[in-house]
Formats: C-alpha cells, sequence, structure tokens
C-alpha cells in the first residue's frame, strides 16, 4: 500500500525531529521523555523513595525517566495493554487497569504503601476526526484521574496529558475538586501544532 502525503509529512517531521534524535542519543525508548524532565524539572514532582504509578507506560519513557530520578530507591510500576520491553528495576503489568485481576495484581506491589505519584501519558489510537480524538483522549483522563483518586497517598500528586476541546474545563474542575492546586503544563517537547497540555494536580485532598 503507498504511503500517504500525509504519513510522508509526518515520517520526514519525526525523523528531523530534534527530539527524537536527542532521545536516540540520550538513550531514551521515545521523546516524551523530555515533556517528564521538563515538567520534573519545574514542579519537582519525582523524588528518591516514591511509589511511582505509570499508566499506558509503553514504550517506556516515562518509566525510564522515573527510574532515573528515583536513583536506588522507590518503586516504579509500569502498566498498558501494549507489550513494553523489559526496563531495570521497573515492574511492568501487561494489561487494562480497570480489570479487577489486574487491579489486585498492581496492588500487591504497592508492598503496604500507597502510591505518591501517579502519572499517565497515555492516547488512543488517533483516527484524524478531531471530535472523536478527543472524546477518546478525555475519556482515558478521566480512567487515570478515577484510579488517582482511588489510590493516591494523601497529599499526592497526579500528572496526566489532555487534550484541549469542550471537556476540558470540566475535567480541569474535576481535579481541582480533588488536589489542592492544579496547574497547566505546556513542555518544549510537544509538537506546537499539537494541541495536548499536560494537568499536574499537587497535594490530593
Amino acid at each position: 500500500m503507498k504511503p500517504s502525503k500525509t504519513s510522508k509529512a509526518w515520517m520526514k517531521e519525526h525523523v528531523n525531529d530534534f527530539f527524537v534524535k536527542q532521545a536516540q542519543k540520550d538513550g531514551y525508548r521515545s521523546r516524551a521523555a523530555y515533556k517528564l524532565l521538563e515538567i520534573d524539572e519545574r514542579d519537582r514532582i519525582l523524588k528518591p523513595d516514591m511509589l511511582v504509578i505509570d499508566l499506558g507506560a509503553a514504550p517506556g519513557s516515562w518509566s525510564q525517566v522515573a527510574r532515573q530520578k528515583l536513583k536506588n530507591t522507590g518503586n516504579v510500576i509500569a502498566l498498558d495493554i501494549l507489550e513494553m520491553a523489559p526496563l531495570p528495576a521497573v515492574k511492568f503489568i501487561h494489561g487494562d487497569f480497570r480489570e479487577e485481576t489486574i487491579a489486585s495484581e498492581i496492588q500487591k506491589h504497592f508492598n503496604n504503601r500507597r502510591p505518591d505519584l501517579v502519572m499517565s501519558d497515555m492516547a488512543p489510537n488517533m483516527s484524524g476526526v478531531v471530535i472523536s480524538d478527543q472524546a477518546n483522549s478525555m475519556y482515558l483522563a478521566e480512567l487515570a484521574l478515577a484510579f488517582s483518586i482511588d489510590h493516591l497517598n494523601y497529599g499526592g500528586n497526579f500528572l496526566v496529558k489532555i487534550f484541549q476541546g469542550r471537556d476540558f474545563d470540566q475535567f480541569l474542575r474535576a481535579m481541582r475538586s480533588s488536589f489542592k492546586q492544579v496547574v497547566i503544563r505546556k513542555p518544549k517537547a510537544s509538537r506546537d501544532r499539537s494541541n495536548e497540555l499536560y494537568l499536574l494536580g499537587s497535594g490530593k485532598k
């Protein structure tokens, strides 16, 4: 099947992308690593001895950053419905965190403590239909928020990717009702043409 002009343009942009090249140089699995690195540099959300949950972790760049920041302390638990190649000192759980068996497996690795940080860079398979893509991404963000409310330690933090759209304000209000402070971040590694943002909820109520 012959590639479309759109896919060719995307591939050209991707290959020439500064952050793609930098990720290859630095040994990160994707350019998304730099989004988390920038947010952490500003907000200091990753600290030694934390229990960190990475939802929708594949291919694993956020887990790489988390493990790097925690050094030889704490625990990083990565989850995804997609397969992910192993990472040193990262526990990967393959499955849907909404399923009871997966939820039970996750909690086994909590070691009688609650997570200090839940982070989600989840995104749906994009169809190109803006309204549909935005609705699907909002659904994933809502699932991640529900997970964080259920499991986070009191005072814990939640970082989530979200796409601007008609339900953005409603989601922002939901986060503000659950966290003491909510800030909006747009890292440099987020492409200018993308309407993705990151919301950071600090201090779970």
